[in-house]
């Protein structure tokens, strides 16, 4: 008897980032020197202080189901950082725990979508958001984006989206793939817009929010406009400031009425998070975060030498991110040409596949995100590793030949 997959599987596709990160390990066990620049986590170790509180969870026994979307303790904790860093507040019956940022994605549509229902996804995009709207019969509208407006979407653009269809709006900043972010004035233009169309709801999706550069100060839109403060869900997570991504804790802080809609969805499907990373997730947020300015430091000085190195190849230009720890180059002037094996470049997916396949370095391709022709850079990996990924990169642009 054959397996008859659903409806809903043939509409979902499977990561784009996760498949490039293994086909650079399986690369690796054969004993090839791959250098992967795939993965979207950062290389720091979790810090020591959040270990502890997890270790000192196992001894007093934390070791139980919990309730199912989060502990009062992080609760409280989730509503504090909301006040301290975002000026929000918030009651625990507005909070939202999940095993991770895509759990607690899922819940919020399987709580709030209709077959037919419509959200508006500015590309290129973190790969999971259309393909749970799609997985959910929802209907992902995705609005390209330009390198001239740093690849976000603009107040024209979203306002041409909006149908009386449309459901949700997902905003990412400082954004994966692109390291992007809006500022509050971005934010405020676009806020103009979603006050007009009040069926339209917000999710932001805030997990880099405190891995930022420069002058860039990052804000979330409801508060920047609280008067969308209702029909806003404000999410985030400890997975990578904190170094945390195996131990998956998400949260989010919304409306009651969708806060309810999503604990019923979470306690039919995956019920509580771990415990014990709950635990630790209580000290990442209540806890000392002096360790962020050193591997701020660290990521800034690596995305630097990454966009030093990808402007000097010929046919490649990036713009410069204001956070996170990706780099989305654009690779149209490589499109046509040939590479050293005789493959003709004729998208970001050749061109991706062609590199790792001449100087073993794995990127992924901007149709996994959405935006093409393009890739994704992650330089969350060593300044030596990015050095010697830049040696290879320019070498296979430089030996690429025009028809």
């Amino acid at each position: 008897m054959t397996f008859e997959p659903s409806d809903a599987l043939k509409r979902v596709k499977p990561s784009a980032t996760l498949a490039v990160t293994q086909k650079a390990r399986d690369l690796k066990a054969k004993g090839i020197d791959v250098i992967s620049l795939g993965a979207g986590e950062p290389d720091f170790d979790t810090p020591d202080h959040i270990k502890e509180a997890a270790i000192d969870a196992i001894r007093r026994g934390e070791t139980k189901y919990t309730a199912v979307d989060g502990i009062a303790e992080l609760k409280t904790a989730i509503i504090k950082k909301f006040r301290r860093d975002n000026s929000l507040e918030y009651t625990a019956a507005q909070v939202h725990v999940a095993p991770g940022g895509k759990p607690v994605i899922f819940n919020a549509f399987a709580a709030s979508l209709n077959p037919g229902d419509e959200v508006i996804i500015p590309a290129p995009y973190w790969v999971t958001y259309p393909e749970v709207v799609r997985l959910l019969g929802g209907e992902a509208v995705c609005v390209k984006t330009d390198i001239g407006n740093g690849f976000k979407i603009t107040a024209d653009e979203l306002a041409a989206a909006i149908t009386p269809k449309t459901r949700w709006l997902i905003l990412n900043s400082p954004s994966n793939p692109t390291g992007m972010g809006y500022s509050a004035e971005d934010l405020r233009a676009l806020a103009d817009v979603l006050l007009k169309h009040p069926q339209v709801w917000i999710m932001t999706d805030d997990m880099y929010e405190h891995i930022v550069y420069g002058d860039y100060k990052f804000a979330t839109i409801a508060e920047v406009e609280p008067r969308l403060y209702d029909r806003t869900l404000t999410m985030n997570g400890v997975s990578k400031a904190y170094s945390m991504t195996g131990w998956r804790i998400g949260y989010a802080a919304g409306p009651v009425e969708l806060i309810n809609g999503m604990r019923k969805v979470i306690s039919q499907t995956t019920s509580n998070p771990c415990s014990i990373s709950q635990w630790a997730a209580v000290a990442a947020l209540n806890g000392d975060h002096s360790f962020l300015d050193a591997r701020n430091a660290a990521f800034l000085r690596r995305r630097d030498l990454v966009l030093d190195w990808v402007n000097q190849c010929e046919g490649l230009v990036a713009p410069t991110p204001e956070g996170a720890f990706y780099v989305f180059a654009d690779c149209a002037g490589v499109i046509g040409k040939t590479a050293p094996n005789g493959t003709v470049i004729e998208n970001d997916n050749d061109f991706c596949s062609a590199l790792l396949d001449a100087e073993a370095v794995a990127v992924v391709p901007g149709i996994a995100f959405g935006l093409e022709p393009g890739f994704r850079i992650s330089y969350a990996t060593s300044d030596d590793l990015l050095k010697e990924a830049g040696v290879r990169i320019k070498r296979f642009c430089a030996a690429l030949t025009a028809k």
